[in-house]
């Protein structure tokens, strides 16, 4: 059970329960995905009732984008707006404003950056400036997946100087290689993530 504690300068974010990561049948599938669903819904829960913010962050991509192995890049077609991929988990509370990123092809690992492959140029989305006018100290990540988005919205978030809890229970690793999730629980920790 977590001991996380949420108040009003704490923000959850989720970063990319989407069906192509959670389901079974999705692009790419995180092995045990849809398990973090009922954990993240509980976090959602126990932040509302403390009067803590919840963002959401959703891959949202074109259907030709150098992220993708067809057009260069690494990885199958997932996300592609507006298809059922790139839905919410069905069973997903979604209650809070939802971040795109990789709208214009970019890769959109972090929820407070993106980058475009072909040139490296880094563009902030819109998630810094929400949490922001919150008034946020403290955020809570957790959602989908462990090495590659989670890693890289806790790191940015660690670089713009939140304190970053990662919900350990609430995520999953894509794991490419045996051991990436073990690996990027221990560079996020090393960088300054509390892991709870």
């Amino acid at each position: 059970m977590s001991s996380i504690s949420y108040d009003q300068e704490t923000a959850l974010v989720v970063v990319d329960v989407q069906n192509d990561f959670a389901d079974p049948n999705g692009g790419i599938y995180v092995a045990g995905g849809e398990q973090v669903v009922p954990v993240i819904n509980a976090a959602i829960a126990a932040a509302r009732s403390a009067g803590s913010h919840v963002a959401y962050t959703a891959d949202w991509h074109p259907p030709s984008t150098p992220h993708f192995a067809k057009d260069g890049g690494v990885w199958p077609v997932h996300c592609v707006g507006d298809t059922w991929g790139a839905g919410f988990h069905p069973n997903l509370i979604v209650d809070g404003p939802v971040v795109r990123k990789g709208t214009n092809g970019e890769d959109g690992y972090s929820g407070f950056t993106m980058k475009d492959p072909e040139n490296d140029a880094v563009t902030p989305t819109g998630l810094r400036g929400q949490l922001d006018r919150w008034g946020v100290k403290k955020v809570v990540v957790c959602g989908l997946a462990t090495d590659y988005c989670v890693k890289a919205t806790a790191l940015d978030g660690l670089a713009a100087g939140y304190d970053v809890v990662l919900l350990a229970d609430g995520v999953r690793s894509v794991d490419l290689e045996p051991g990436d999730g073990d690996r990027a629980l221990g560079e996020m920790q090393s960088a300054g993530c509390h892991i709870s």
